[in-house]
């Protein structure tokens, strides 16, 4: 399971993209007919690539250990009922199986996640007009899971086949795999990741942004905890209930193993509706919508938190290698 922009201006406020609110509110320039919210990048300093990647991977590595800790009970009986076939029945027990080796992906891949998406956002708002920034949060959305999707997808494999049963560590997990199916079996349903995960990155963080952006812009002051937690928590709900077909799919594809059930994406497809109904592609959404909700609530309240104490680091750090110069 995965983030709004670094403030350039940290004297202004450490809060993200607070700069070109400051502004915007400062001038009374809301342009109400706008399609998307806005952001005025037009004044601000050159991108500090190396720092946002740094600050973003430390904030996404901590926002995704946290959620998937915290919720990753409800994600096995998500994936249970996923991979169920027919009317097979749903076991409750060892629900964190699997924890461990998830937590080893999920950390750099989180890391990696941010730390694309945040300066590829930054670069972006500079090149999209200003009131098409949702296009530039959709696009960085997109180029995020696309990098971190080599290291969520071996993860994921190995995290869902422990959830089903299939295997009881990790270690074991890989062995098994490449043995029986080569390297090629650790990326098994990689197409239909991409197909899962690329669209709700990109939505999920879209909308995340432009309702932290509109938000601010008439509650006219920067957000604080809670809001950017609920922000975060329907922007998850929603996109994961919309995905959620895609997910089914992609849960089949993975957990299948040597044995080839579907031969590939639209097979999945039809198999599923034929065999066992078209309602079986919404299965699991219970569990799934709250699970990225509350996901997204914890996520987004914990990078926001982390990357505002980053930010207020910076100061002591650049008057230390200051007096270390003098």
């Amino acid at each position: 399971m995965g983030l709004p922009t670094l403030a350039m201006d940290s004297k202004r406020h450490p809060e993200i993209s607070s700069d070109a609110f400051d502004r915007r509110m400062g001038k009374h320039q809301i342009e109400r007919r706008a399609p998307f919210a806005s952001v005025n990048m037009s004044e601000e300093k050159p991108v500090d690539f190396l720092r946002i990647l740094f600050e973003g991977s430390i904030a996404g590595g901590a926002a995704g250990g946290v959620v998937e800790t915290a919720l990753y009970p409800i994600d096995t009986i998500k994936t249970r009922l996923q991979a169920a076939r027919g009317g097979g029945k749903i076991i409750l027990k060892g629900l964190y199986s699997g924890l461990a080796g998830n937590i080893a992906g999920v950390l750099p891949a989180s890391a990696i996640f941010v730390g694309v998406y945040e300066p590829a956002k930054q670069k972006l708002l500079k090149v999209f007009p200003e009131n098409l920034s949702a296009f530039a949060h959709l696009t960085a959305g997109a180029l995020g899971g696309a990098a971190s999707s080599l290291v969520r997808v071996p993860t994921e494999v190995i995290k869902q086949r422990m959830q089903t049963g299939q295997f009881t560590s990790a270690p074991n997990a890989v062995r098994t795999i490449v043995a029986k199916e080569g390297f090629r079996g650790l990326y098994a349903g990689y197409s239909s990741f991409l197909l899962r995960d690329l669209p709700f990155d990109a939505i999920q963080f879209c909308l995340y942004e432009q309702l932290r952006i509109g938000y601010k812009l008439a509650a006219k002051r920067e957000l604080n905890d809670p809001e950017n937690a609920i922000i975060g928590a329907f922007a998850g709900a929603l996109t994961g209930a919309v995905t959620t077909p895609l997910d089914v799919v992609k849960t089949r594809l993975m957990v299948q193993g040597s044995a080839n059930q579907y031969k590939g994406i639209l097979d999945c497809v039809q198999t599923i509706v034929r065999e066992e109904g078209p309602t079986a592609l919404l299965k699991g959404i219970g569990p799934r919508v709250l699970w990225i909700g509350i996901g997204g609530s914890i996520f987004f309240g914990v990078l926001e938190r982390t990357k505002i104490l980053l930010a207020q680091r910076r100061p002591a750090i650049q008057k230390s290698e200051s007096a270390k110069n003098d």
